[in-house]
């Protein structure tokens, strides 16, 4: 089954050329089933990009989603059209009655900010909270994750003295989860951040545990089984030329800008980076999607009773 977004979002027609399956809103009525219902709380400035990236990967398992695209209330991009944001995305203030099988919070151009100091964050809360009550599994990317983390346990993101930027080896250290069927015993991600968390804080904490990470970059895929959630600290969602792009935006911006490790052929700015991990991106995020179907209730009213 395919995913069901609006046939005039961009992320339709970009989805459709890739030969992913994407299904319309009169196709999607004939189909007697339910679909599971999943919310993206995308953060990020790139809207369409961000949007594109992930109906790609929850869009490539044989169940009908139906992808709900939702924005923070008083917060307006500005990097995106005030008709693309009215039109595609409802604000967390009309979506807090509703209830989701799932629901993503991507990650934020904001790591420098404390997250208190972060606009945005009293209502971000709220919407932490809501996930207990009103959404059967929630998925943090990023600083999305290192926010959840940090609300429910009170673990801290720590500033790096350079930036992690690349493509970095992580070691599969649940080979028996179920969010990592299919994983290789090491897989490869993006990486693109000036924080990290702790291993040893997420090890003192028995409702946590760390099912990817490497010596180099830290913790990347934690579960929370208290709060049914899971984090992710780096970037499986990436395009093959996000990383180029942010270097080639580093360079012109005159911000001292490092080659990404590990991503360019050679090392060789000059060619085409090869992406080695959308594989694993697909399964990480197709295991996610199949415990949800597997485990949510079947009346999605039932969710948080």
């Amino acid at each position: 089954m395919p995913i069901k977004i609006p046939k005039n979002l961009p992320a339709y027609k970009a989805l459709e050329d890739e030969g992913v399956m994407v299904l319309s809103e009169a196709a999607a009525t004939r189909q007697d089933i339910r679909p599971l219902q999943i919310g993206l709380l995308n953060l990020m400035p790139t809207k369409i990009q961000t949007e594109t990236q992930f109906a790609r990967l929850i869009g490539a398992t044989p169940l009908q989603i139906e992808l709900t695209l939702i924005r923070m209330s008083e917060h307006h991009s500005k990097n995106t059209s005030p008709v693309h944001m009215e039109e595609f995305y409802q604000p967390v203030s009309k979506i807090l009655s509703k209830k989701f099988d799932g629901l993503i919070i991507t990650g934020a151009p904001i790591e420098h900010l404390p997250f208190k100091d972060v606009t945005y964050w009293m209502e971000l809360c709220k919407v932490f909270e809501w996930t207990q009550t009103n959404v059967f599994a929630t998925f943090g990317v990023c600083w999305g994750g290192m926010a959840m983390i940090n609300y429910f346990h009170d673990i801290n993101k720590h500033l790096l003295d350079k930036k992690k930027f690349g493509c970095f080896w992580q070691q599969n250290l649940e080979k028996n989860s179920p969010f990592l069927r299919g994983f290789s015993d090491e897989c490869l991600i993006p990486i693109s951040r000036w924080t990290e968390v702790k291993q040893d804080e997420i090890d003192r904490n028995i409702h946590l545990k760390t099912l990817l990470g490497s010596p180099d970059t830290g913790p990347c895929l934690v579960e929370d089984y208290k709060h049914r959630a899971i984090y992710i600290f780096n970037h499986f969602e990436y395009d093959s030329d996000t990383l180029k792009q942010e270097y080639e935006r580093d360079k012109s911006n005159g911000v001292e800008a490092r080659i990404p490790k590990n991503y360019f052929t050679g090392d060789n700015p000059e060619l085409a980076p090869s992406n080695r991990w959308r594989s694993h991106a697909h399964l990480l995020y197709g295991n996610w999607i199949n415990e949800i179907y597997q485990n949510t209730p079947y009346d999605i009213s039932d969710i948080g009773s």
